[in-house]
């Protein structure tokens, strides 16, 4: 008798588990193909009772999304914010009514997005949800995802790099390494000398070979030496470095001593100058060329 009832509550328990794995998989497949709908077909209107539950939570700082329709118009900033949206579900899985989703989002910021204006830029961002069923339905949902890396992507928080890119410039013209200076431009580079600087009659610069002709290659070639001293990184925001420093140089065409106060303004974008802004004593310049 003993042996019977433990061979029941075994089958009970088998039937038990076996039950249960039939609704994981049943709420993975609806909860992927909804979802999948919704982000890369656009499909807003699955934000229904058939597929969310009436009172579903989405976990937000400082305040939670909280019901359908508040659900429905969240996520419709990123299919209105973004263009060429690829989401991708990289992996899922779950026990009982829990999910866990590894994703991964790809868009354009060409539109309104929270109120942010386009920027034009690429993002590429991987996150992990934490998913509760209801009844078959959509019931909270709490995402995680590098906030500060998607911010920088949008180009609203500065790369941290950027400091490491303009201070290796430097490292190389102070090597006279003047390739792999004109390496970190941007091949669309705007590039602007101070006013009343000599060199400023190229201005602006458009392209890495205007800024090698018209900048690098005249300092060669009008100065026995030219150094950048006493060279201060300052982080900005929106991707901005600004460099305070003197320049130190002799000139070829009368020996004349320049130690000049001078600042560059660097606007960086995906780890390459997009432009640059000189700012120095351009009398203290005049009055060199004119001894």
């Amino acid at each position: 008798m003993k042996k019977t009832a433990f061979i029941l509550s075994i089958a009970l328990a088998f039937l038990c588990n076996s039950c249960t794995q039939v609704n994981t998989d049943k709420n993975i497949k609806m909860y992927t193909n909804v979802w999948d709908e919704i982000i890369n077909n656009e499909n807003l209107e699955l934000f229904n009772e058939d597929n969310f539950d009436p009172n579903v939570i989405i976990h937000m700082s400082p305040e939670n999304v909280v019901g359908i329709e508040a659900t429905r118009e969240f996520y419709q900033n990123y299919l209105t914010g973004f263009s060429k949206i690829e989401f991708t579900i990289v992996d899922v899985f779950g026990q009982g009514d829990k999910i866990v989703k590894h994703w991964n989002f790809k868009g354009i910021h060409t539109g309104n997005f929270f109120g942010i204006p386009a920027t034009g830029n690429t993002v590429d961002i991987d996150g992990t949800t934490l998913v509760k069923m209801k009844d078959g339905k959509i019931s909270e949902e709490r995402d995680f995802m590098d906030n500060m890396l998607f911010m920088q992507q949008l180009g609203l928080a500065s790369n941290p790099n950027n400091l490491n890119v303009i201070d290796e410039a430097y490292k190389a013209f102070a090597n006279g390494d003047i390739p792999s200076v004109i390496a970190v431009l941007d091949e669309n580079i705007v590039w602007n000398e101070a006013e009343g600087n000599a060199l400023a009659d190229g201005n602006p610069y458009m392209g890495k070979e205007a800024v090698l002709n018209g900048v690098f290659k005249r300092l060669g070639a009008e100065h026995e030496y030219f150094q950048l001293v006493d060279i201060q990184l300052h982080e900005m925001s929106n991707n901005q470095v600004l460099a305070t420093l003197r320049y130190q140089a002799k000139l070829k065409m009368n020996g004349a001593i320049i130690d000049a106060q001078a600042a560059h303004f660097w606007t960086l974008k995906k780890g390459k100058v997009i432009s640059f802004q000189q700012y120095v004593d351009t009398k203290q310049l005049n009055d060199a060329t004119h001894q």
